[in-house]
């Protein structure tokens, strides 16, 4: 099996820096480098052939676990995915909304902890998002207003990251644990086919402190990846899913090719790979797609 190491730097230098121990790393699997290609100024594929991927992906981790790189390990085929299903909240935007707005009600500290755990799998989901939601109860639903407009940005990359996919043929879903508000102005922001989440209920211009049923969480994040696979005629191998927290895990381990970004330990040890030092146009480099290439499109 051709095997492709991809190595995402943040620049030429850091990239330079890497690439000896990239060589190192796949010397340490037992195979030789067949091919070189450059892909960006911080990005680069390397080539192989006669690796086992475990063992591949092992040395890569070991030998480059030194350097600010990003790596990914797969087959060299077909490694454009015809579906990306993203997390929202730390993933495609840069904070966790419910978060913010309980800081705005007077309510952070105690949401945020109860948001850590919940992300780290310490917590049920649903439950947390419960208990979560209910110290928000009787809060003007103008937060929802102000949170979007003071306290939510796109992650670097994430609109160069959907509006490359999508040029390229690919659908992108957005779907979240956290609420309809926000991912409906995310969708619209980045560019995103469409988006699924949970509904905050409000009475007379206030939160009541109740989420709509279902609850969105692990296994419907799971079921949205097969759902549209499905539509879209797709084996889940042509798929790509993108998160950090524990809701994510299910969709992460089933997609093609499964990624954490900036993630909690749990969900970074179950990934196929991992983005920790760069931003979201690692998943373009990972997919083989050359920085000319990138839509830059920014609003």
């Amino acid at each position: 099996m051709r095997l492709v190491l991809t190595l995402v730097c943040r620049d030429f230098d850091s990239l330079q820096r890497a690439l000896p121990e990239g060589l190192e790393a796949i010397a340490a699997a037992g195979a030789p480098v067949s091919d070189m290609r450059q892909l960006g100024a911080g990005a680069m594929d390397l080539f192989t052939e006669g690796a086992e991927p475990t063992r591949l992906a092992a040395a890569a981790r070991r030998v480059l676990g030194r350097q600010p790189v990003d790596v990914c390990v797969q087959p060299a085929e077909d490694r454009f995915k015809r579906l990306l299903v993203a997390d929202m909240d730390s993933t495609i935007i840069n904070c966790e909304c419910l978060d913010e707005l309980a800081d705005l009600a007077g309510q952070g500290a105690a949401v945020a902890a109860v948001t850590a755990r919940a992300m780290s799998g310490e917590l049920d989901f649903e439950a947390a998002l419960t208990e979560r939601v209910r110290r928000l109860a009787g809060a003007s639903s103008d937060l929802l207003d102000r949170v979007w407009r003071e306290r939510v940005a796109l992650s670097a990359g994430a609109r160069t990251l959907v509006q490359t996919m999508a040029a390229g043929g690919a659908t992108c879903v957005l779907v979240s644990g956290g609420f309809t508000f926000f991912t409906s102005r995310v969708r619209e922001a980045a560019g995103f086919a469409d988006h699924r989440a949970n509904r905050l209920i409000l009475e007379d211009g206030r939160l009541t402190g109740e989420v709509a049923r279902p609850i969105l969480g692990r296994e419907a994040k799971l079921e949205v990846l097969n759902e549209e696979s499905r539509r879209l005629g797709l084996p889940l191998e042509a798929t790509l899913a993108v998160g950090d927290g524990a809701n994510d895990l299910a969709m992460i381990a089933a997609a093609g090719l499964g990624v954490a970004y900036r993630a909690k330990p749990i969900v970074a040890e179950a990934a196929d790979a991992r983005i920790d030092h760069t931003d979201l146009t690692a998943l373009l480099y990972f997919q083989g797609i050359e920085q000319s290439q990138f839509v830059v499109d920014e609003p």
